[in-house]
């Protein structure tokens, strides 16, 4: 099984979709968290279609902004139990042995607001401890060596960050790949790049699939890369070679403890 996040910027464009086509056939993920999808429910209907997935959780835009959705496989047993403007909560395999929860997350972009989805992420975190992996795009950094070009990322803003995930007993899963998942460039030459998106899980999580690994892939068509959670170290199939220009050598993953 496999888990993948993307802030695809806008499903409307058909290059994404292609993109989008193209790396499920390739990664052949379960289940499939998109973020700003920018657009409405018959086009994420057509989407769904074209990657041939069974069932989809859509929270809507905002007026033309914003948005995402979830998609999963039958072959999963996956319930949606709760959804909000900063994430789709779901629990896989619920009353079993093997129940664990999978959160996708989606990080307010307004830095004013950005507390509001710390506190909807310590609201989740007040459930009964199980198993459980949030990833997607946070919006937001853990340190500056996550960030290259620009300003210095403020240090109380970074620290609001670290908090929660302290407070969510959070481990950051490390990854293989680039070592920036969202860039920014300007044609005067001047560029910014930034690891927004993450996987985070607590012990639970870790200790029943410890042997996971995340993989940044690469693409072409949005300013961040999906990211890929391949669980129990089952490394993902590699049927069609991706291009894209955010390639880098690959990192030896690192769970980190904030």
């Amino acid at each position: 099984m496999s888990c993948l996040a993307w802030n695809c910027r806008g499903l409307g464009n058909l290059h994404i979709v292609r993109e989008l086509v193209e790396i499920i056939r390739a990664k052949d993920p379960t289940v499939v968290f998109l973020a700003e999808t920018l657009t409405n429910d018959a086009r994420l209907e057509f989407v769904q279609r074209s990657i041939g997935f069974d069932h989809r959780w859509v929270v809507p835009r905002v007026g033309k902004g914003g948005g995402f959705v979830l998609y999963w496989k039958a072959s999963i047993n996956l319930k949606v139990e709760d959804s909000d403007r900063y994430y789709i909560d779901a629990v896989i395999d619920k009353n079993t042995g093997n129940e664990w929860t999978l959160t996708g997350f989606y990080g307010e972009p307004d830095t004013a607001r950005r507390h509001e989805a710390w506190a909807k992420l310590r609201a989740l975190n007040s459930r009964l401890e199980k198993p459980w992996l949030c990833y997607g795009d946070f919006n937001e950094i853990i340190k500056q060596e996550e960030k290259l070009g620009g300003a210095r990322r403020p240090y109380n803003q970074m620290q609001q960050f670290r908090e929660v995930i302290e407070e969510c007993g959070f481990m950051d899963f490390g990854f293989e790949g680039s070592k920036f998942t969202w860039s920014k460039h300007f044609e005067n030459g001047v560029s910014f790049w930034e690891r927004l998106d993450r996987c985070l899980v607590n012990n639970s999580w870790f200790m029943k699939f410890g042997g996971s690994r995340v993989y940044h892939l690469s693409c072409n068509s949005s300013d961040h890369v999906p990211i890929l959670l391949s669980l129990s170290g089952l490394h993902p199939p590699t049927r069609k070679k991706i291009s894209g220009s955010n390639k880098c050598g690959s990192q030896i993953p690192v769970v980190r403890r904030w």
